[in-house]
C-alpha cells in the first residue's frame, strides 16, 4: 500500500519543519509528502528519507479547499493522510493509519494540544506528558477502532482516507475561500457518498501552539460568506458556535435562513480577541 501525506502551508515554517521531522522518524515512512503552498514561493526544507513534492496554490484570502484538492490531485499514494501543518506526527501515525485502511473510509486520529514553548526535537513520551486532549474529543485506546455515525466528527487536523474515496466525494468545494466551512461541507459530502468514519487509536499527533483569536473576528467576512454558502447548499447553518459568539457581540442576527450584519468588528475588538496562551483552536 502506498501512502501520501498531504499538508497545506502559508507561513508556519518552523511548524512545517517539525511536521517533516516527525515524518522522518516514523516506524513506517510515508511514500511521499505533498505540500500545497498557499504563498508565492516555498520555504527551504530539510533533507528527508522520503520524497517531498510541492504544488503552488497562491491566493488571498487563503484558498484552503483548493489547496487540499491540489495536494490530493498531485498525490501518488492509494491512501492519503491529511495532516495540518501545525501537527507533529507521533512515530506510529503513518503505520497505524495504513494498518486501519480497511476499518473505515475515513479514519480520525487523536490530537493532543501542546502548550506554548518550542517542541523541536522532543520525544513522543515528552509530548504525551504535556499534551492535552481537546475536551470535545474522545479518549481512545491505542489499538481501538471506534466507528462514529456522525460525519460532523470530521477533524481536519489529522485524518486518513483512500484516494478513491476522495475522488468519489469530489474533493472539497472550492467555492469556500478564506477561513471556515470547507471541512464541514466536506463532511456532508462524505456522508452523502456513504463513506464510513471511525476514530482510530495509535495514530496520534501533537498540535503545536500558536496564538488564536477567540472568537475569530479577524476572519469575520470569510466566516459569514462561507456560512451563507453552506446554508444555501445544505439548508442548515455551520460554524454555529462562532456565529453565536458574533451574535452575542451585537455583530449579526440570524433568523431562520437570514443572516444579517448589524455592524463590523472594529480593529480594537479584533485585537482584543487574541489569546496568546489559549490551547484549543
Amino acid at each position: 500500500m502506498t501512502i501520501s501525506v498531504l499538508t497545506i502551508v502559508r507561513g508556519r515554517s518552523a511548524h512545517l519543519a517539525n511536521l517533516i521531522a516527525g515524518l522522518d522518524r516514523q516506524t513506517r515512512l510515508p511514500d511521499e509528502l505533498v505540500i500545497a503552498w498557499m504563498q508565492d514561493t516555498p520555504t527551504p526544507l530539510p533533507a528527508t528519507r522520503f520524497p517531498v513534492r510541492s504544488v503552488m496554490v497562491p491566493g488571498d484570502p487563503m484558498p484552503l479547499a483548493a489547496a487540499r484538492n491540489r495536494a490530493a490531485a498531485a498525490a501518488r499514494g492509494k491512501q492519503l493522510i491529511l495532516l495540518d501543518v501545525d501537527c507533529i506526527p507521533a512515530r506510529g501515525l503513518v503505520e497505524r493509519y495504513g494498518a486501519t485502511a480497511d476499518a473505515a473510509g475515513v479514519r480520525l486520529g487523536e490530537v493532543l494540544y501542546l502548550p506554548p514553548g518550542d517542541p523541536t526535537g522532543a520525544s513522543d513520551s515528552a509530548l504525551d506528558r504535556i499534551g492535552v486532549r481537546h475536551p470535545a474529543k474522545p479518549a481512545i485506546a491505542e489499538d481501538e477502532v471506534r466507528p462514529t455515525p456522525s460525519h460532523g466528527e470530521l477533524w481536519g487536523l489529522s485524518f486518513a482516507m483512500s484516494a478513491a474515496d476522495w475522488a468519489r466525494t469530489g474533493g472539497m468545494d472550492e467555492r469556500y475561500v478564506g477561513y471556515g466551512g470547507e471541512e464541514t461541507d466536506f463532511a456532508a459530502r462524505l456522508e452523502r457518498a456513504g463513506v464510513t468514519m471511525a476514530w482510530v487509536g495509535g495514530a496520534r499527533a501533537y498540535h503545536q501552539h500558536h496564538p488564536i483569536h477567540i472568537p475569530p473576528l479577524q476572519h469575520f467576512e470569510a466566516i459569514l460568506r462561507n456560512a451563507r454558502l453552506f446554508h444555501a447548499t445544505w439548508g442548515r447553518w455551520c460554524m454555529d458556535y462562532w456565529l453565536g459568539q458574533f451574535a452575542e457581540r451585537g455583530l449579526i442576527t440570524i433568523e431562520d435562513a437570514c443572516l444579517t450584519v448589524l455592524r463590523h468588528p472594529t480593529p480594537d475588538e479584533v485585537a482584543a480577541t487574541l489569546e496568546a496562551s489559549a490551547l484549543f483552536s
